[in-house]
């Protein structure tokens, strides 16, 4: 049986960030911060996007509402990256990253209200399994880190809607422009806030620019890269109600590599988000 051009794009974001983020730890812990690897991120960025143009037989579109959303695409998704780093500086983890994780609750609402997807009522369930299960697999202990104010929330809220707001824009840019040309933008913008990403840069820590530091960021960051790009085709083919709830997915086997690899077993809540997400993805993916 042929599989669907959606549901192979899907699976194939799930897979690549499912691996990145098992392993994208590593030269963070190394002394590697995470703003220069989200430097290392949009450099990878720039083989994909030739790539990209190749399978586009070299076409860009160049209209002002091309640009725009193709850049709001990139500058949505750079920016909310570098706000996530604030937000972890000045908040808990174990709070931030549930409320991050439900962005696809926006795309899934701006997609049926302006877009007027549909899908079966099944899949509504599934949809709304994946959500939760995204929320439960977002789940860290609580830990005793001292934080006050109220910044954290703010910034995880815009975050939250950022990220939403991208795979929206992504999809209704797939409506007028050609994947590659929405990705090749969203490059160029990830390449603009570099500067940004190294100002953030704490530099009176000791940086590890040995093999463990930018070599392996940019091995494991260029996973995340191409899932980026086939996460463009798998919007161009499929809907986005669907499509973004799965690729949120990935933490499933995020899981299951750092259980082989680091036997690190993990929370109920979170085992509970995993049977929950694959079934959501057996439901979404019919």
């Amino acid at each position: 049986m042929k599989i669907k051009p959606w549901i192979l794009y899907t699976l194939i974001t799930t897979l690549l960030w499912g691996v990145w983020g098992a392993f994208i730890e590593i030269p963070e812990k190394a002394g590697f911060p995470a703003t220069l690897g989200y430097c290392i991120w949009a450099l990878t960025m720039i083989p994909c996007a030739i790539v990209a143009l190749k399978i586009g037989n070299w076409k860009l579109d160049r209209d002002k509402k091309s640009v725009f959303t193709g850049s709001m695409a990139g500058i949505l998704g750079a920016v909310g990256q570098l706000v996530l780093f604030k937000a972890l500086e000045t908040g808990p983890a174990y709070m931030v990253f549930p409320i991050i994780s439900l962005f696809p609750v926006v795309t899934v609402f701006l997609s049926a209200v302006f877009l007027k997807e549909q899908t079966s009522k099944k899949q509504w369930w599934g949809i709304g399994m994946a959500l939760v299960a995204i929320l439960c697999l977002s789940y860290q202990p609580p830990n005793h880190a001292n934080f006050t104010g109220y910044l954290w929330l703010i910034l995880s809220i815009v975050v939250f809607l950022m990220w939403g707001l991208q795979a929206f824009v992504m999809k209704l840019g797939n409506d007028s422009m050609t994947a590659e040309s929405i990705f090749f933008y969203m490059t160029v913008t990830a390449l603009l806030f570099i500067p940004v990403a190294i100002s953030m840069t704490d530099t009176e820590k000791v940086i590890n620019w040995g093999f463990k530091g930018p070599y392996l960021a940019a091995i494991i960051q260029i996973l995340n890269a191409i899932g980026a790009l086939t996460l463009v085709y798998a919007l161009r083919y499929g809907k986005a109600i669907i499509v973004v709830p799965i690729t949120a997915l990935a933490p499933v086997l995020t899981i299951v590599i750092s259980l082989l690899l680091y036997s690190v077993i993990p929370h109920g809540v979170v085992l509970g988000g995993m049977l929950l997400a694959i079934a959501a993805i057996y439901i979404l993916a019919e």
